[in-house]
């Protein structure tokens, strides 16, 4: 059963051609307006917060935003080219506890937008999660942290350097992993940003776990 159709310009009051800049600009107006922790009805502009966030999430991003361009001209014609329905990607074996897997439920995402733009492979598995499956060699297990943003990051996203220690399995060494991590605007409470190859070394040729940030406001 296909998930119902969100218009995701409609939701941000901007054209179909609106600019990167005019989506930011509606998104910001529109977050400001209607985020909960300033929003009297804090229930209802949690849930208006939620489908402008999901709305400048897809458009935001120029992949996502060209892939919902094709598939809205494919819903407008009656979808006659339909797209393939991931499925959801818990309990498959990636090495790591069920808590880390890439799952985007709870986030506040509608069944729209986790059936065609939630990450998941082409094989509904998370990105990287069947690599190392041959021979000795296996994927390095996921890590997951908390983050803490403030209000400004959330209103207008930033790019955070980050610094992990962590033990790294074959060596048995504690190492330093600094990198940035993006914070997109409007993240809510508790969503996790998946930084990719950041986890645990993987074994044999393997490629690395990733680390999962958990947002607290």
């Amino acid at each position: 059963m296909s998930a119902e159709f969100k218009d995701y310009y409609q939701i941000l009051g901007v054209a179909r051609d609106a600019t990167g800049t005019d989506i930011k600009k509606a998104f910001r107006k529109l977050a400001r307006v209607h985020h909960p922790d300033v929003a009297s009805d804090k229930k209802a502009a949690e849930e208006k917060f939620k489908e402008i966030n999901e709305a400048n999430e897809v458009l935001s991003d120029p992949e996502k935003r060209k892939k919902y361009d094709e598939l809205g001209s494919d819903w407008q014609n009656g979808g006659s080219r339909r797209r393939p329905q991931h499925q959801g990607a818990a309990h498959h074996d990636t090495g790591s506890s069920p808590d880390a897997e890439f799952n985007f439920g709870g986030t506040g995402f509608s069944d729209f937008f986790e059936q065609y733009f939630s990450g998941a492979s082409r094989y509904g598995f998370p990105e990287g999660a069947a690599a190392g499956r041959a021979g000795g060699a296996r994927r390095g297990n996921d890590v997951e942290g908390d983050i803490l943003v403030t209000l400004e990051e959330i209103m207008e996203g930033a790019v955070r350097p980050i610094s992990l220690q962590m033990t790294n399995t074959r060596t048995g060494k504690v190492e330093t992993h600094s990198f940035q991590v993006r914070i997109p605007a409007g993240v809510q409470d508790g969503k996790r940003i998946r930084v990719p190859r950041q986890g645990e070394p993987g074994a044999g040729d393997a490629p690395a776990g990733d680390l999962y940030l958990r947002v607290r406001h």
